[in-house]
Parts: C-alpha cells; sequence; structure tokens
C-alpha cells in the first residue's frame, strides 16, 4: 500500500507538472486565458502574480542573476527614472512575444545604455543562451549599449569573435554584427558574471530591428517548407504525421526514396537523421534543410541515392521548444537527448515516438539501419565534425570512422581533427549512445555538431563565419557524403568498403580518442576574448568609453 501511495502521489505530481507547464507556456504562447500583467516599477519588469511562483523564482534569482525573468516582455516601453511626460521618439518599445522570441527583462542604465535578461527555458532555469527580440520607436541615428548580463553558460565563442545577428524591417536579410562592436567579459556588475555587450547605431527611425542569438529557424518557417515540398507532388518523398508535441504541434517523418523500395517484402537499407532536439541551436535546421534539399533534387547523385537507399528525417524533434523560444528544453523543462534510455508517452511524446518508430524498424527483418545522425549546434567550437562511440571491437570501432572522414573530403567546413569518439556516462541518454547500443554492429550512429559562429579553412588561421546558406550547403555534402560511402549506384560490397576504408587511412589523419569534457575544455583554455581582442578582459567603463 505505501508504494502504491508513492506511484499515486508521483502521478499526482506529474499531472500538476504537466499543467504548470502548459500554463507558463501558454504565457509564453500569447494565446492564454491566463494574462501576466507586466508592469514597470523602478526601472525593471516585475511580476504581481509573482507570490504564486514565489519557489520557482528564488530558484531563478539564484541561477539567473539579480531578480526573477518570468515571461517575455511585450511592447515593452522603457522611458528613464522619474519620467512623467508621454512617451516619445527614444524611448524605446522592446518585444519578445513572438515565436521563437526570448527576452526577459529590460533594465534602464541610462539614455545609452540597458541590461537585457534573457528568459529560462520553460520550466528549467539552469538554461539561459538563446535570445531574439525586437526593437522600435528609436530616434534615427541613436546610439546605445546593449548589455545581455544573465547567460547561463561561462564559454563562449563570443571569446572568438562571434556576434549577434541582426535585421530590419526594410533589411530582411540577417547581417551579423561586426566584432569590434562586440564584447564578452567578466562584469562585477553582475557577480563577476559573464556580460555580452554591443554598441549599435538604429540608422532609421521608422524601422524594427530585431537581434537573436543566431540566424532563427522557427517552427511556421518548418512548416512553410515541408507544405512546399508537399505541393511538388514528387513521388520520393513522403511526408508523414509521426505524432503530436504536448502543445499538439506536428512532429513530421520525412521519407525520401525511389517508391520501388517501399513495397512490401522488399529489403531496405534506412539512415535516420535527427535534428532540433536543443531547440536553441538553429544552425541544425539549415544543415537538415540542406540534406532534404539536395535528396529531393535531381542531381544524379541525389538520384542514386534515392534508389540505394531510404532515407528518414525527422526535421524538428522538439517542435515546443523551438516555438516557445527556449535554447535546450522542451516545454516541461526536459533536455530531452538525456531520456532516450526510457522516454514517456506523455512527458517526451515526440521523443517516445521517435524511439518507437527505430525499435519497429530494427526488429523488421528486412530493414536494416544503416546510419543514424543527430545534428546540433555547438556553442564553443569551430567547424563542423562529429561525435562517435568507443567499442570493444577494435574493427567496428575504425569502420565508424571512415565517414567521418569522407566528410572531411568533401566538406572544407568539417574537421576530422575535432571528431571524437567517447562513452562518456553523462552521454548515456543521448540517441547516438543510446542507439549505438541497441543497433547491431552493423550500424554507425554520430552526432554532427556546426559551429554557431564559424569554421577554419584546412591549412589556414582564418575564420569565415557561418551563413545560412554555409549551413545548408554542410547538409548537401552531407547527402553527398552517402555516396562516396556506397561508392556505387548498387548497396557496397565488402570489397568496395575496404577499399573506401583504405583511401580514408591514407587520406585523413588518425584516429582519436577524447570526449566531450576535453574538447569544450582546449576551447575555454584558448585565450581568445571578444571581438579578436586577446590575453585580456575589458570593463563596463571602457566598453562605454569605447563605443558611445
Amino acid at each position: 500500500m505505501q508504494n502504491e501511495g508513492v506511484v499515486i502521489a508521483a502521478q499526482v505530481f506529474g499531472v500538476f507538472l504537466h499543467f504548470a507547464s502548459v500554463m507558463i507556456a501558454d504565457q509564453l504562447d500569447n494565446r492564454v486565458s491566463l494574462t501576466l500583467a507586466v508592469h514597470y516599477e523602478r526601472n525593471v519588469i516585475s511580476c504581481p502574480c509573482e507570490h504564486n511562483f514565489r519557489e520557482n523564482l528564488d530558484t531563478l534569482d539564484e541561477n539567473g542573476g539579480d531578480d526573477a525573468v518570468v515571461g517575455n516582455v511585450s511592447k515593452f516601453l522603457v522611458i528613464p527614472t522619474g519620467y512623467t511626460g508621454h512617451p516619445k521618439k527614444g524611448h524605446l518599445i522592446f518585444d519578445a512575444c513572438f515565436e521563437s522570441g526570448n527576452l526577459g527583462r529590460v533594465d534602464y542604465i541610462s539614455e545609452f545604455e540597458y541590461d537585457l535578461f534573457i528568459r529560462p527555458d520553460t520550466c528549467n532555469p539552469r538554461f539561459r543562451v538563446w535570445f531574439d527580440f525586437t526593437v522600435e520607436n528609436m530616434k534615427e541615428y541613436q546610439r546605445v549599449i546593449f548589455n545581455i548580463v544573465n547567460f547561463s553558460k561561462t564559454k563562449s565563442l563570443y571569446r572568438d569573435g562571434m556576434t549577434p545577428v541582426v535585421k530590419s524591417t526594410s533589411r530582411s536579410k540577417w547581417q551579423r554584427l561586426p566584432s569590434k562592436n562586440v564584447y564578452y567579459y567578466r562584469c562585477p556588475d553582475h557577480r563577476k558574471n559573464y556580460v555580452m555587450s554591443f554598441a549599435f547605431c538604429f540608422d532609421r527611425d521608422n524601422e524594427m530591428y530585431q537581434f537573436a542569438y543566431c540566424y532563427p529557424y522557427t517552427y511556421t518557417r518548418l512548416q512553410h517548407y515541408l507544405d512546399n515540398l508537399e505541393r511538388r507532388n514528387m513521388d520520393y518523398f513522403r511526408r508523414d504525421l509521426l505524432g503530436l508535441s504536448v502543445q499538439q504541434r506536428r512532429l513530421d517523418l520525412l521519407t525520401i526514396t525511389n517508391p520501388a523500395n517501399l513495397n512490401p517484402g522488399v529489403e531496405q537499407k534506412i539512415v535516420f537523421i535527427t535534428a532540433r532536439v536543443h531547440p536553441g541551436e538553429s544552425p541544425a535546421s539549415f544543415v537538415c534543410q540542406g540534406f532534404i534539399d539536395f535528396l529531393v533534387s535531381q542531381h544524379s547523385v541525389a538520384k542514386a541515392l534515392r534508389d540505394v537507399l531510404v532515407f528518414k528525417i525527422v526535421p524538428m524533434l522538439n517542435p515546443d521548444g523551438v516555438f516557445l523560444g527556449n535554447y535546450r528544453c522542451s516545454l516541461m523543462g526536459f533536455d530531452l537527448n538525456r531520456h532516450w534510455q526510457d522516454p514517456s508517452a506523455w512527458a517526451h511524446p515526440t521523443l517516445y515516438g521517435v524511439k518507437q518508430l527505430i525499435v519497429q524498424m530494427y526488429d523488421n527483418p528486412k530493414a536494416s539501419m544503416e546510419f543514424y545522425i543527430d545534428i546540433h549546434a555547438h556553442s564553443t567550437m569551430m567547424n563542423g565534425f562529429m561525435y562517435g562511440n568507443i567499442f570493444e571491437d577494435e574493427e567496428r570501432f575504425q569502420r565508424q570512422a571512415v565517414f567521418p572522414r569522407l566528410l572531411c573530403q568533401n566538406a572544407e567546413d568539417f574537421s576530422f581533427s575535432s571528431t571524437c569518439f567517447n562513452r562518456d556516462a553523462v552521454k548515456a541518454g543521448t540517441g547516438r549512445r543510446f542507439l549505438g547500443g541497441l543497433l547491431d554492429d552493423t550500424s554507425y550512429c554520430y552526432t554532427l555538431e556546426v559551429s554557431f559562429y564559424s569554421y577554419v579553412v584546412g591549412g589556414t588561421t582564418s575564420t569565415v563565419p557561418y551563413t545560412e546558406e554555409a549551413y545548408m550547403k554542410l547538409g548537401n555534402n552531407l547527402a553527398r557524403t552517402f555516396m562516396d560511402y556506397y561508392k556505387t549506384n548498387n548497396v557496397a560490397s565488402t570489397k568496395s568498403l575496404a577499399s573506401v576504408a583504405t583511401f580514408s587511412r591514407e587520406k585523413s589523419p588518425g584516429l582519436r580518442h577524447t570526449n566531450h569534457q576535453s574538447n569544450e575544455n582546449n576551447s575555454e583554455n584558448s585565450k581568445t576574448t571578444v571581438s579578436g581582442a586577446r590575453g585580456h578582459e575589458i570593463n563596463r567603463k571602457d566598453f562605454r568609453s569605447q563605443a558611445l
């Protein structure tokens, strides 16, 4: 009876958590019956119903800065303390109540300076990285400094010259800010946390400007893209609804192959691709779109691949997190890429649906799962690279290195030297680790990472910032590499696979056993700070004097 009571209590708590998660998400979604009336008091945003969330806010305060951040700002007018007149030009209006938006709080410091606070992921105050917000009601040529003050990560590509992206009403193409205008430093004004400050001049007074951590790729954009593909009526492309998220968003499953491969009784060689399990890693969606674009094209390599392989693609594994503007978590605060071992049908429905499908295909004697690749973006490393698994069988371990070596030859932005193979305990719940243990020794499971910022071309030291098009090109090259792997329009024989491996060993650097942590430590110790400035920190006072 005592055990039954514990189970019932756990179920009740689960239902409560689910209900609370949906309420909070609805507030962010701007579709709610319960609205947070946000107002401005003493230069900070506060929430009238704050007492209802006291325990959560205490946790937020411990992790996130001076005061708690709940919800996104909505058409928030910032006026100086003591100002009593009508709002006027130059009193900036901030907004993040739109799809994938994230800005939780704005502090007025001066006419020229504002402290900005990232809203934590829903139901998880640990993660504060992604931001995406708009600014309007500026004066022409008004100069400002925006300080983003509550990042949850200390290691960042901002130390290596990465900058936010910006666009405006009449200039809809995203551009990176000049690195000379961006600084990343420890700030004594914010408990010695790392702060990213950037200076900006609004060159037009009738525009709305939008700033983001990286190029956004929203759930709606994906739906429009897939709708357009469906309208082309390609017999080798199929879109299915694999399931729904907690907030009832689509979990799309794409199948790209010659339709003859789907006939009953035909043996299938399957390549399974997933992306956006971490919602703030928007470059993953551009890579995935580039992969899809190539496979549905009329290129001779694409046609050959469709004849040989069945491609199964889940382009957005965490649609709620993407829509809400989270960085790492789902609606309910779960890092889905740590729950592959035992996903819940109600708490992790998208992950549950994908795992069930993979297990079903694995149990099908006519289906062979050749590859599983999960696409991510990395916040501290350059280039594209892969994580693979370590196996006791040395021959299997060597075989799994063939594909990343070939990709290195096809893509100038892919680094085999950064590719590593590990079995860290902390990664046990990831797709790569779980499926690497589940599938047989003819299957290869990888995480494909791509930098949020840039890549270094082999043989040089200069960095090339990624664009949306460059991310998509990596997806193109990922698809092409399957042709090199199989070497022929027919399924590769053991002999042809061996020839590929021999060629790769001659052309590529040696294997590297390492772990994820050592990569990040190497990045942390690079001594490269903001905007190309090396080996020193810059304080807020110095930045003000330089920027304004």
